[in-house]
């Protein structure tokens, strides 16, 4: 047996936690909870511009996910596209049953509001602008620059919270940046 799962500095890969949350192990699916919760949350911020609410499902998220592993059953390949996949589900549902409630100028609060130094304001400020001029362009669009620019995916991951081929991901991505640069120059 390898000294390896000893070492301080190891991390069990996605499918080993997968497999033991399977079988009912809290703690492995705790452990990625921990690894996806960040960039699950921005996914869903930046689809829907609230942060209570992108909280609340976010939380729903991995509930779902939870719940659905498949116990018995084939391994997820990849949980990290299944839950963007889950989450992109939770954010179908969450338009079809409701209208945004924030305005594009309030979508800058990622925080509770406290006082903050300056480099968070200045953040949250590219953040807002950021989310409003990725809000003009189609869902498709919005999708792909999340997955890609916000949280970091690859094509090939993108291609698979999405359900789509990689090649479709690259041009979807390269229309979505140019009406992107459209939609800037025409804001200055």
């Amino acid at each position: 047996m390898s000294r390896k799962r000893d070492h301080p500095d190891f991390s069990p890969s996605d499918a080993e936690l997968v497999a033991r949350a399977a079988r009912g192990d809290a703690g492995a699916f705790g452990d990625l909870y921990e690894r996806y919760l960040d960039e699950i949350f921005r996914f869903i911020f930046y689809r829907i511009l609230d942060q209570e609410e992108a909280e609340d499902l976010t939380e729903r998220v991995f509930l779902k996910a939870w719940e659905a592993l498949p116990r018995g059953r084939r391994p997820v390949a990849n949980f990290r596209a299944w839950l963007y996949r889950v989450a992109r589900n939770q954010v179908i549902d969450r338009h079809r049953t409701r209208k945004p409630a924030v305005p594009l100028e309030q979508a800058g609060s990622l925080r509770d509001g406290s006082p903050a130094p300056e480099a968070i304001a200045e953040a949250r400020e590219e953040s807002a602008e950021l989310a409003a001029v990725i809000a003009g362009l189609g869902p498709r669009y919005q999708q792909v620059l999340v997955c890609r620019f916000v949280n970091g995916l690859s094509h090939a991951e993108t291609a698979q919270v999405l359900g789509l081929k990689e090649n479709h991901v690259r041009v979807l991505q390269h229309r979505a940046l140019q009406e992107l640069r459209g939609l800037l120059a025409e804001e200055r």
